[in-house]
């Protein structure tokens, strides 16, 4: 097939895919597989390869992923069932005061994003926020706006959230050096999102009446999930979020400037390695915030098992996503899309963040316009010849065009809209504007550090 019918045949598979996830409401794993499927018939790939084929994406991809996933998945329901989480957040609330309240809570959003996913960490911190804006009678948004976002940004950004952990995958890049260069673009994306949050709640938004009753007539009353026993310590909480943070970057930093064949390398290189520092840090969080502070066994194996039905179809949807890109590969259309890239003159750091952002604002879901774009471009940068350090940067670029236009598609949208009781419009003006402006900021952070590496 020419290269003209392989870009028609790329274009028909995107838009059916949009089509059929916007429009159909099919479940987006269900989706890729079909597409997939259906584009690599289309594509000319030969019907006694097809099934190796679309098996091999799928395999390759969860081989990696899919355990990262689950034991980020089950350290936030350690930290969130122990009731880490709402001690932490109360801790900070303490330490930063009355006035930085909204601060404090904007830090919590950042830190507790890393292990936890987005949709828990709201459910966990938006009691926070109301006890707050109960007891200032300032308006939720203040507090809930910039906080919410907080946990957005290192969702798209940061391994081990699913997206992130597909792109390096999928193209390579590092993920210590995605971690070692993406925390402080995080953090300074969530900095400048607070900014910004400051200036859009200078007004008041229409509230939902029945909310603002609940969140402003009703008591206060305790929610930390700890059924009367005492919470984690900050100090404890903050060590083991940091733990396999810190542990990923000893082993990129160990690989980089260690002699090779050292004992310290090997050592730290096996420590470092994603899947290994999880599982320390699982086993840590097992220990001190369950049968240290009194569960047996048996209540620490259940709740790390109640973590894997809310990823499992995460993790599918991630699999299925790497599928789709093997079968741009196979048959030839990723090497058409890199041609007619490369000949736009974009630099492949702009590609990646451009075309991460208009997938994400038209099918709504950051870790599927993550894949999908990461399937895409794979072929591009091959032939880029770029540095490990630089595909990281362009996984982070990828990272900002996922964070960017959250909107009516997308379940994020309507959990904060809800759970904030802003109505569309509202939503659209809060929300979805800080959300661009943040997954902007990033990209132009991504660009400042492009030239120096």
């Amino acid at each position: 097939m020419s290269d003209t019918g392989l870009l028609l045949t790329a274009a028909g598979g995107v838009a059916a895919l949009l089509l059929l996830i916007i429009k159909g409401r099919v479940q987006p794993f269900v989706a890729l597989v079909v597409v997939s499927v259906a584009v690599a018939l289309a594509a000319g790939v030969p019907a006694d390869e097809l099934v190796s084929t679309v098996e091999e994406g799928m395999g390759s991809t969860l081989g990696h992923i899919a355990t990262i996933i689950a034991l980020g998945a089950m350290i936030g329901r350690l930290i969130e069932l122990s009731g880490g989480a709402h001690a932490f957040a109360r801790s900070l609330i303490d330490r930063f005061g009355a006035r930085r309240t909204p601060l404090a809570l904007t830090s919590a959003g950042f830190i507790l994003g890393i292990p936890v996913f987005v949709e828990v960490g709201m459910i966990i911190l938006m009691p926070i926020a109301y006890g707050v804006a109960r007891t200032s009678r300032r308006p939720l948004l203040v507090y809930a706006l910039p906080m919410c976002a907080a946990l957005l940004t290192v969702h798209a950004f940061l391994p081990p959230h699913p997206g992130a952990v597909a792109v390096a995958e999928t193209i390579g890049a590092d993920q210590g050096l995605v971690l070692l260069m993406g925390l402080p673009i995080t953090a300074i994306v969530v900095a400048v999102g607070y900014l910004i949050s400051r200036r859009i709640t200078r007004r008041e938004y229409p509230m939902d009446p029945a909310l603002r009753a609940s969140v402003y007539d009703a008591e206060e009353t305790a929610t930390d999930g700890t059924d009367g026993e005492r919470p984690p310590s900050f100090g404890m909480v903050l060590t083991l979020v940091v733990t396999p943070i810190a542990l990923i970057l000893l082993g990129t930093l160990a690989e980089n400037f260690l002699a090779e064949g050292s004992y310290p390398r090997a050592v730290l290189t096996v420590l470092g390695a994603p899947l290994v520092a999880l599982l320390v840090d699982v086993a840590l969080c097992g220990y001190f915030l369950g049968i240290r502070r009194g569960w047996d066994r048996a209540r620490v194996g259940e709740v790390m098992a109640s973590a894997v039905p809310g990823v499992a179809m995460v993790i599918l949807i991630a699999g299925a996503g790497g599928m789709f890109g093997k079968v741009l590969v196979a048959s030839g259309i990723g090497d058409a899309v890199a041609d007619l890239l490369d000949k736009t003159g974009l630099p492949a750091l702009a590609l990646g963040f451009l075309m991460t952002m208009a997938l994400r604002a038209a099918q709504g879901s950051t870790t599927v316009a993550l894949i999908t774009t990461a399937g895409i471009l794979t072929p591009l940068l091959e032939r880029g010849d770029l540095s490990t350090a630089q595909l990281s940067l362009v996984a982070l670029a990828m990272g900002a065009g996922g964070l960017a236009v959250s909107h009516i598609n997308d379940a994020g949208y309507w959990m904060f809209t809800r759970l904030t009781g802003l109505d569309v419009s509202a939503g659209l003006r809060t929300w979805t504007v800080l959300t661009t402006l943040m997954g902007a900021t990033g990209f132009a952070l991504t660009a400042a550090v492009w030239p120096l590496l």
